[in-house]
């Protein structure tokens, strides 16, 4: 047995997670779509043989929880993946999040022919067909709606891209020439993570670099077992609901009880609502991610992320519900809407327990805006996606931070010249909503204001959302944040107000209205506001 001495095994484990953000540096460079090169919504992590993740670069909490599961289907669907092969999948109900999100995963072998491990990297693809542009529409009843679900497929064998395989994928979307730029990206970014792990692998030795990779997880492991058992053992309760499910059921429970118990962490969500006709079903993948989340973000927010911490967690979920539901139901929102909710349930169960480490809820959504049809500058089909950001939840440490991403998003925005560069739209208005942060003796971080009119004469647009009809909730007697809001204003200068998840159509002059919710605050309104003080290690 190979053993691994402490100072080569941070070296390894820091060489790995370098891999991983040189690959999602690459990916974002070399992409063509405004969704992955500006907001970087996108994620890069490297597998052992075993299929094990054993570092990820700091990118999307949503995709990294998740991808393992993709590596799992991947593994499951081929036996005989050669040098050179690439796999693409995206099905939610095989390890994934929504068919946006394309996964590409590589296996790495060296000059021998040994497989050292696998590279992975998801992206979200601003199109994959479906009954709207962008792929999650609001009124989505069954997956099949919502664009092309993807079994694992053999995109490339030996170093070769099946064109008949692409033919297919970009005869599915309204905007090919970005689909195959960007998947083209992915594949160049594994690519780059192969070479970067046999290039470790000749340094070290495939059987050091293989042992050094099981000591990666087994002192992740060690370190959140060891945190764990700083917090008190017992079982806690926390409740909390989905606005809608954009067909008109709401609200949805979703229920969760946390036990600690000696260095493990048992979430169990049995007691939240079933599956709903509505997208806000969240796949199993997004619900283990959401957990991962949330344990680490309570006991050890600063141990590299890895297949080792799940070895602390235990996930219990019925299937048919909300947090676990059976094909076909529609999951677009259930990825980027209920993952938000779960954390928040989650983390709201951990601040019985440890109120000194968890804050009020932050804005509990990601504020889906999206918008399609065709550009009259060039002719083509365009589609925009992006998530907005909106206020955080204040802590004993401080008040909430201003139109951040938080928890599971962790996107940027799309700035405003390469927005209308990329889009006929113009951003009238992108600012902070004053006021929208929960009081307390700290205060809740403000929502924003994004007002987009469109230059084009028909446009789809859509926005999955939530918080509009509940607030973020804030903690030791500080006041919740303010709810969202959606509205489209005519050209003529009628207002609608949007439902909290809504597909319209616009026409040119008209301008589509989002606002965000604030961050609850935290601590009686009566005692003096501050930012002094740190986030607890």
């Amino acid at each position: 047995m190979t053993t691994v001495d402490p100072i080569t095994l941070e070296v390894v484990r820091n060489a790995l997670i370098g891999i991983a953000d040189e690959a999602g540096a690459a990916l974002r460079r070399t992409s063509y779509s405004p969704n992955i090169k500006e907001r970087a919504d996108c994620s890069t992590a490297v597998f052992d043989a075993q299929g094990r993740m054993v570092a990820q670069a700091e990118h999307i909490p949503v995709h990294l929880g998740s991808m393992p599961m993709s590596v799992d289907a991947v593994r499951a669907a081929f036996d005989d993946l050669a040098p050179g092969d690439q796999v693409l999948v995206s099905d939610p109900y095989a390890g994934g999040t929504h068919l946006p999100d394309w996964t590409l995963v590589a296996p790495i072998h060296d000059d021998d022919g040994r497989l050292l491990g696998y590279a992975a990297n998801r992206a979200h693809h601003s199109d994959v067909g479906g009954a709207a542009p962008g792929s999650m529409p609001a009124g989505a009843t069954e997956i099949y709606q919502e664009g092309l679900r993807i079994p694992p497929v053999r995109l490339v064998a030996a170093g070769q891209e099946s064109h008949d395989l692409v033919a297919l994928l970009l005869l599915n979307t309204r905007t090919p020439r970005e689909r195959l730029g960007d998947l083209r990206a992915q594949r160049g970014a594994n690519h780059l993570t192969a070479t970067r792990l046999r290039t470790l692998a000749g340094e070290l030795g495939a059987d050091q670099l293989d042992a050094a990779m099981t000591a990666t997880l087994d002192h992740a492991e060690r370190s959140v077992r060891a945190a764990v058992r700083q917090l008190p053992d017992g079982t806690y309760h926390f409740a909390d609901a989905l606005d809608d499910d954009g067909t008109g059921v709401g609200p949805i429970p979703i229920v969760a009880a946390v036990t600690i118990d000696d260095g493990h962490v048992t979430m169990d969500l049995r007691g939240s609502a079933g599956q709903v006709p509505g997208s806000v079903n969240a796949p199993l993948a997004v619900t283990v991610s959401a957990a991962v989340y949330a344990l680490r973000a309570v006991a050890a927010p600063y141990v590299p992320a890895n297949d080792g911490v799940r070895r602390c967690l235990t996930v219990h979920t019925e299937e048919g519900s909300i947090v676990h539901p059976r094909p076909p139901a529609s999951v677009a929102a259930g990825n980027v809407e209920t993952s938000q909710r779960i954390v928040d349930v989650l983390l709201g169960a951990f601040a019985v327990a440890v109120p000194d480490r968890v804050g009020a809820a932050s804005q509990g959504t990601m504020n889906n805006t999206l918008l399609g049809g065709v550009d009259p500058r060039s002719g083509e089909a365009f589609t925009y996606y992006e998530t907005l950001a909106g206020g955080t939840g204040a802590g004993p440490w401080g008040p909430g931070a201003d139109g951040t991403h938080s928890h599971m998003t962790n996107t940027r925005n799309t700035p405003v010249e390469a927005f209308e560069i990329a889009y006929p739209v113009r951003v009238v208005e992108y600012r902070l909503r004053d006021g929208s942060g929960g009081v307390g003796r700290h205060r809740g971080g403000e929502g924003i204001r994004r007002v987009l009119e469109v230059l084009a004469d028909d446009v789809t647009a859509s926005v999955l959302a939530e918080r509009r009809r509940s607030s973020p909730w804030g903690a030791s007697g500080g006041g919740d944040g303010g709810r969202g809001r959606n509205a489209v204003v005519r050209s003529d200068g009628r207002e609608e107000e949007l439902a909290p998840k809504a597909t319209v159509r616009l026409s040119r002059g008209d301008r589509l209205i989002v606002e965000t919710p604030g961050g609850g605050g935290y601590g009686a309104a009566a005692d003096t506001d501050g930012d002094d003080g740190d986030p607890p290690a």
